[in-house]
């Protein structure tokens, strides 16, 4: 006598909206394809640069549209959102022990989002900016 065992079916594109958590996750990983498309039209502006005057002014000109206003500040959203769930997870990627004790998740979150705000203040005030 053979048994077939119970496979349980599981929808290919729609697993994530049944828990909202495996939304999140799910948003986490959607949020990487646009810090990367970032990054590449980066790489391109640099090389707009390096062509020229005309050519970067005309990479420029192209960051006024709406479009890519719109798409700077989706980027952005995903970033901090990319980043702020990072920084909450990092305690369990990289628990930090000091003798027989572990330091608390709060004290490890506090010390990125510290340093964060340190370095934003750095970029700002080396860019003129105060």
């Amino acid at each position: 006598m053979s048994r077939r065992p119970y496979v349980r079916e599981i929808p290919k594109f729609r697993w994530f909206f049944r828990q909202p958590r495996y939304l999140r996750y799910m948003a986490r990983e959607l949020s990487c394809l646009f810090i990367g498309a970032y990054a590449l039209m980066m790489v391109w502006g640099s090389k707009q640069l390096a062509d020229g005057p005309a050519t970067w002014g005309a990479f420029l000109e192209r960051l006024h549209s709406p479009s890519s206003i719109a798409f700077h500040v989706l980027a952005l959203g995903f970033a901090l959102y990319h980043t702020i769930t990072w920084f909450n997870l990092t305690p369990k990627a990289l628990p930090v022990q000091v003798g027989g004790e572990f330091v608390p998740d709060g004290v490890i979150v506090g010390a990125h989002y510290v340093g964060w705000g340190l370095l934003s203040l750095a970029v700002l005030y080396f860019a003129g900016a105060f």
